[in-house]
C-alpha cells in the first residue's frame, strides 16, 4: 500500500487557517485542524514545528496544561532555536507555579535572544517569585537598558528596588514607568509608599490622592493614604481613610492594624484593642497585630493577657525582637524577673544592636538589687544609642541612689528629654531661659514645680542658697497645698499657682526646677545642705492643739500608710490598709493620729474598734495645717510620701517604711538613715521576699525600744 503525503503548501495553509481561528479565539476549532500534522514525520521540520506550536497554544487556551507542555516540548526538540516557543513554555510554567522550570526556560530563550527586553522582564518576574530579589533586579535593569521605554519593566524594577531597601532608585524606576503608565493607579500608590519611606510626606500625599482619583474604590491606597495623614498630624482624616478601606474590604487586616495604631495615639485604647482583634479575625497569624494587641493590653494593665499576646506574636514571628522585649517588660511588672531577663536576652539574640533590651535588663537587675550589673547594662544601651534618654535618666537615678552624685546629677537632667515626662513640657511652656548655672546676681528667678509635693519640701533647702548667689527675686510656682508653708521659707519672695506664674514667665530672667539646683551647685553626699527651716504657724498650732490635747496621756504618733494613688510606684510603696499597722497598737503608752490624705481617709474615719485613731488628716487643708499638727507630735511613722519630708524638715523624728523594690533614689541603697535628714529620719526597708508585716514588726520593736511602757 502506498502512503500519500500532505503537500507542503497544503500544510502551510492548514497552519495559517489554524492561526486565524486562534486569533478569533476559536481554539477548539483550530486544534483538530493541526492535529493530523503533529505526528507526520514526513513533513518539513519547520512546518511540523509550527503545527506543534499552534497545538500547544490551543491546548493552553483550553486549559489542557499537560498537552500544551507536551506539544511545545516536542516543538523545541524539533527546532531548538524556536525562541517564541520558549517564551510560551516559560509563561506556562510560571502560570502553573513551576518557577524553577520557568527560570530555566527563560534563560534558554535569552541565550537565543540576549537583547529581548521582554524575556529579561519575564525572567525577572520568575526570579522575584523565587525570592531571588538581587537577581530579579539585575534582570529588570537589563530589560530597561535594552528598552528604556519599557514601562512594565520599570514598574517591576521599582517594586524589587524598594524591597531591596533602595528607595531612591525605586522612585526613579517608578517615575520612568509613569511615562508609559500615567493612568496606572497601583503605580501611583507604590510611588507614594516609596516617598513615605523617603520622608517626603507632601509628595506621598499627592501620589496617593492621584491613585484614588484614578481608582476611588482602592483599599490599599486608602490605607496608605491614612498612614500619611497620620504622619502629618491629621488624625480625623486618617481615621476616615482607614475606615473607608475597611468598608471596601472588611477583611483588610493591615487597615484594621493601622486603625488600631492611630487609636492608640489618640489614647482610645479600648477601641484600638478592638481594631487589633478584628485584624486577627482575618489573619490569625498576623504577628504585628498580636504585638500591637499586647501594647494595648499593657496600657490597660491587663498584664496576663498582654503576656499571651506577645507570646502569640513570637509564635507567629520568632525573630520579632520587640515582641521579646515587650514580653520581658510584662514579666518584669509581674515580678517574674528571671523570665523577664530571659526574654530581654532573647530580644538581643535576635537583634544584638537593639539598645532597649539592655536598658530593660538594667531595670530588672536594679529591682533585684544587682546594681553593678545594672550599671553595666545601662552603659551598653547608651553605647549602642547615645541619645537614649530613658537609659540616661535611669542610669542617673541608679547612680544617685548609689551616692555617686557627680555622675548622677547630669544624667538626671535627661528627664527633660523624655517625651512622656511633664518636664519636657516645662521647657516648651515657659517663656524665659532655663537656668544652667550662670551667675544669678541681680536676676529674677522663677522656681517651677514639676515634681511631687515631697520633692518640693525636700529640695526647698536650696532656695536660701539661690538667694545667697545674688538672686534679686525668687518666686515659686507650686501647687496650692504648698503655698502657705513655702511662703515662710527663707528666700521666697512670692508664691504663685502655675497658671498665674505662666502668664508672667516671660518677665523672669530664668526659671529652674529645684531638682536641677544640686547639679549646678555641685552637691555631693558630703555637701548636702541642711533641710529648709520649715516652721509651723503658731496660730495654726493653737487651732489644732485642743484636738491633740484631748488624747489620753502618752506619746503622740502620726501615721500615714498610703501615698498618692496616682504615683507611678504607689502599688509598691503604700500599705494595703490601716489594718497592716495593727501590731503598733500593742505598744503601751502610744496615741495614734492619722495624717492620711486622699486614699485611706475612709479607713481613718472608721478605724477598727481595736485601733483607736484620731483622724486629723481628712480635716487639714494644706501642708501648713499638717505642719501645725506634726509640730505637736512625738514621732511620725509613714510610708514614702510627702509627710516624711515635712516631718523631717520640721526636725521631728520620722520613721519611713520602704518597699522591697523600686525604692526611690533619694533613700539610697542599703542604709537605714538618710544624708538628706541625718538627725531626724530612720528607714525601715523590706528585705527580699518579705511582706509589710515584717517591716511593721520591726517598727513595733523600735517603738518598744524607744518608748518602752512609759507614759
Amino acid at each position: 500500500m502506498t502512503l500519500t503525503q500532505t503537500p507542503a503548501t497544503s500544510t502551510a495553509d492548514i497552519n495559517q487557517r489554524a492561526v486565524s481561528l486562534c486569533a478569533a479565539g476559536q481554539f477548539a476549532d483550530a486544534l483538530p485542524l493541526v492535529a493530523p500534522l503533529l505526528e507526520d514525520s514526513t513533513l518539513p521540520i519547520d512546518q511540523r514545528a509550527d503545527a506543534l506550536k499552534i497545538a500547544g497554544a490551543c491546548s493552553f487556551a483550553l486549559c489542557r496544561w499537560a498537552d500544551a507542555e507536551n506539544h511545545w516540548r516536542q516543538c523545541v526538540y524539533l527546532k531548538p532555536d524556536y525562541a517564541e516557543v520558549y517564551a510560551s513554555l516559560g509563561s506556562l510554567f510560571r502560570s502553573l507555579g513551576r518557577l524553577s522550570a520557568a527560570k530555566s526556560t527563560y534563560r534558554q530563550l535569552l541565550s537565543l535572544r540576549p537583547l529581548d527586553a521582554n524575556a529579561h522582564l519575564q525572567l525577572g518576574n520568575v526570579l522575584y517569585g523565587l525570592g531571588r530579589h538581587v537577581e530579579a533586579e539585575a534582570a529588570y535593569r537589563q530589560s530597561v537598558t535594552i528598552r528604556p521605554d519599557h514601562a512594565e519593566a520599570h514598574y517591576n524594577h521599582g517594586i524589587v528596588l524598594r524591597e531591596l531597601h533602595r528607595p531612591q532608585e525605586a522612585e526613579v524606576a517608578y517615575r520612568h514607568a509613569l511615562r508609559g503608565l500615567p493612568g496606572h493607579a497601583e503605580l501611583h500608590n507604590n510611588l507614594g509608599t516609596v516617598l513615605m519611606e523617603l520622608g517626603r510626606l507632601a509628595e506621598a500625599d499627592a501620589a496617593y490622592r492621584e491613585a484614588l482619583t484614578l481608582k476611588p474604590q482602592y483599599p490599599e491606597a486608602l490605607n496608605n493614604f491614612g498612614s500619611v495623614l497620620k504622619a502629618t498630624q491629621r488624625p480625623a482624616e486618617a481615621e476616615l481613610a482607614f475606615q473607608l478601606a475597611i468598608k471596601i474590604r472588611p477583611d483588610y487586616a493591615e487597615a484594621h492594624l493601622n486603625l488600631g495604631a492611630l487609636l492608640i495615639d489618640l489614647d482610645r485604647v479600648s477601641e484600638a484593642e478592638a481594631a487589633y482583634r478584628e485584624a486577627l479575625v482575618h489573619r490569625a497569624d498576623y504577628a504585628q497585630a498580636h504585638y500591637n494587641l499586647g501594647v494595648a493590653l499593657f496600657r490597660q494593665e491587663r498584664f496576663a493577657q498582654a503576656e499571651q499576646a506577645y507570646r502569640d506574636a513570637i509564635r507567629c514571628q520568632p525573630d520579632l525582637a520587640h515582641a521579646h522585649n515587650n514580653l520581658g517588660c510584662v514579666l518584669r511588672v509581674l515580678e517574674r524577673f528571671p523570665e523577664a531577663l530571659d526574654a530581654f536576652r532573647q530580644a538581643l539574640a535576635v537583634s544584638p544592636q537593639l539598645a532597649e533590651p539592655h536598658s530593660n535588663i538594667a531595670n530588672a537587675l536594679t529591682q533585684l538589687g544587682r546594681f553593678a550589673e545594672a550599671e553595666s547594662a545601662y552603659r551598653q544601651a547608651l553605647a549602642l544609642k547615645p541619645d537614649y534618654g530613658e537609659a540616661r535618666f535611669s542610669l542617673g537615678v541608679l547612680l544617685l541612689g548609689l551616692g555617686r552624685f557627680d555622675e548622677g546629677w547630669p544624667l538626671y537632667e535627661s528627664r527633660y528629654e523624655q517625651p512622656h515626662f511633664i518636664h519636657r513640657k516645662s521647657k516648651e511652656m515657659l517663656g524665659c531661659p532655663q537656668w544652667l548655672g550662670e551667675p544669678l546676681a541681680g536676676k529674677s528667678v522663677l522656681l517651677w514645680q514639676e515634681d511631687g509635693l515631697g520633692d518640693m519640701l525636700q529640695f526647698s533647702r536650696y532656695i536660701p542658697l539661690l538667694k545667697a548667689l545674688g538672686a534679686a527675686r525668687i518666686e515659686f510656682a507650686c501647687m496650692p497645698p504648698l503655698h502657705r508653708l513655702i511662703a515662710m521659707v527663707d528666700g521666697v519672695d512670692a508664691v504663685r499657682d502655675h497658671n498665674g506664674a505662666l502668664t508672667r514667665a516671660a518677665t523672669f530672667d530664668c526659671w529652674t526646677s529645684l531638682l536641677s539646683v544640686p547639679l549646678h551647685l555641685h552637691t555631693t553626699v558630703d555637701t548636702i545642705p541642711r533641710p529648709a527651716r520649715l516652721s509651723a504657724d503658731p496660730a495654726l498650732v493653737e487651732r489644732w492643739r485642743p484636738a491633740l490635747d484631748a488624747l489620753p496621756p502618752g506619746r503622740k504618733v502620726g501615721l500615714v500608710w498610703k501615698g498618692n494613688a496616682k504615683h507611678h510606684n504607689d502599688a509598691n510603696r503604700s500599705l494595703p490598709s490601716l489594718a497592716a499597722l495593727a501590731p503598733l497598737w500593742d505598744v503601751p503608752g502610744l496615741n495614734f493620729v492619722s495624717l492620711q490624705k486622699g486614699q485611706g481617709e475612709d479607713e481613718a474615719r472608721n478605724p477598727p474598734l481595736a485601733q483607736p485613731l484620731l483622724d486629723l488628716g481628712g480635716r487639714v487643708s494644706d501642708f501648713a495645717d499638717s505642719a501645725a499638727i506634726v509640730a505637736q507630735l512625738d514621732l511620725v511613722i509613714c510610708v514614702d510620701t510627702s509627710i516624711a519630708h515635712l516631718a523631717a524638715s520640721l526636725g521631728k523624728p520620722c520613721w519611713v517604711m520602704l518597699p522591697e523594690r523600686d525604692v526611690d533614689w533619694r533613700w539610697m541603697h542599703q542604709r537605714d538613715d538618710s544624708p538628706w535628714y541625718p538627725h531626724t529620719l530612720r528607714l525601715f526597708r523590706r528585705g527580699p521576699g518579705e511582706d509589710w508585716a515584717n517591716s511593721v514588726e520591726r517598727v513595733q520593736q523600735a517603738c518598744l525600744e524607744q518608748f518602752g511602757g512609759a507614759l
